[in-house]
């Protein structure tokens, strides 16, 4: 009687495994997607009288792998196919004063891969070999325009254009660029209020003491060779007092109206008017560093949270004014320190999931 049960849930199991792997297969398949999403990398340039460099991040099903790109190390696939997949989204990255299109790599490859076009530019006269724009009595105007001017050219683009959801733009800054995304937003600059600052403060001598690299800096001694060129001395993070004259002028408004989020670390913000920031109804997340030598916190991050109340704002435990950079493999010398450094006791690299993760999910917030 048991061999004849036996052999009857044998013949039982026969008959019914194929349909049960076949249930399986199906499983995996739903759990698993169709074609994993990875980072391409592409350069673009946008020409005028002052050319744009920009960093192109996209999805793509292409497999990434690590590729050095001076002291950068993104994990992207150069020249990739661009997914099938409709985008999430554009994301306009604006690195600090003395930056490089690349300083925020990991970011950009984490938005991309996500699903997001990600433009990281690199500002005319104002990046790792050129800084001439800091005295140039511009510079709080022209650097909100060239992130324009990188949406003019894509939005144009019979590549790009069609793909960009309308109504997902969003804007990332650091510092510099914090400043920048700001002024996109809605905030409006006054420059003189730079100097006076400088001339009432003691207490921001970080700020208050940048700006003083010749034009090209130490920086200029590097070659540039496109996206695979170092940028050994990205520079400090803002300019002030040492050309503040140059700085004077009447209040700054460059809003733009197509960008509809925006994500503000370690901003330079002293220069805004308070009326203005409480005038922004563009959805801002504020980030800041809780040991951040370069913008006392009180009057840029923490400036900017007292009259932006509602924009969500964090502070990183232990982090410098530099956390929010991509980490470097190499020291990059600046005017405000080693932006490749860290404080004691904080690291950058295990930190940085944390970034991705709330920039990623404070852009999904938006668009639902």
């Amino acid at each position: 009687m048991t061999l004849i049960l036996l052999l009857a849930l044998r013949s039982a199991w026969r008959k019914a495994r194929a349909p049960l792997l076949a249930a399986l297969v199906t499983l995996l398949a739903w759990a698993t997607p169709a074609s994993a999403q990875y980072a391409g990398l592409r350069t673009l340039v946008v020409p005028g009288a002052e050319p744009v460099t920009v960093a192109l991040f996209y999805p793509t099903p292409a497999v990434a792998r690590t590729v050095p790109m001076g002291p950068w190390r993104p994990v992207v696939t150069p020249g990739a196919p661009v997914a099938a997949a409709p985008l999430k989204g554009l994301v306009l990255i604006s690195h600090g004063t003395g930056g490089h299109e690349l300083g925020h790599h990991n970011l950009a490859t984490r938005l991309a891969a996500d699903g997001y076009l990600v433009a990281a530019l690199r500002h005319p006269g104002d990046n790792w070999e050129d800084r001439s724009m800091i005295t140039s009595g511009r510079y709080f105007s022209e650097r909100p325009r060239q992130v324009s001017r990188v949406l003019d050219a894509l939005l144009a683009s019979p590549e790009w254009g069609p793909r960009i959801p309308a109504g997902r733009i969003g804007a990332v800054g650091h510092s510099a660029g914090g400043y920048t995304v700001l002024a996109l937003a809605g905030a409006q600059a006054e420059p003189t209020r730079a100097a006076q600052h400088c001339r009432s403060v003691s207490d921001d001598p970080g700020f208050c003491s940048l700006g003083q690299l010749p034009a090209g800096g130490q920086a200029a001694q590097a070659p540039q060779k496109a996206l695979a060129a170092a940028a050994p001395a990205p520079a400090a993070s803002v300019p002030t007092q040492a050309g503040a004259a140059a700085l004077d002028g009447p209040r700054v408004s460059v809003a733009d109206p197509r960008i509809r989020a925006v994500v503000a670390m370690a901003p330079m913000a002293v220069v805004f008017t308070p009326e203005s920031l409480k005038a922004i109804s563009v959805p801002v997340r504020l980030m800041v560093a809780e040991r951040d030598a370069v913008l006392t916190g009180k009057y840029h991050g923490g400036y900017v949270a007292a009259n932006l109340p509602s924009a969500p704002a964090s502070t990183v435990p232990g982090a410098g004014h530099f956390a929010f950079m991509a980490q470097s493999v190499w020291p990059l010398a600046s005017d405000a320190g080693d932006a490749a450094a860290n404080p004691e006791g904080f690291d950058r690299v295990a930190y940085h999931p944390t970034l991705e993760n709330e920039v990623a999910e404070f852009l999904a917030r938006q668009w639902r």
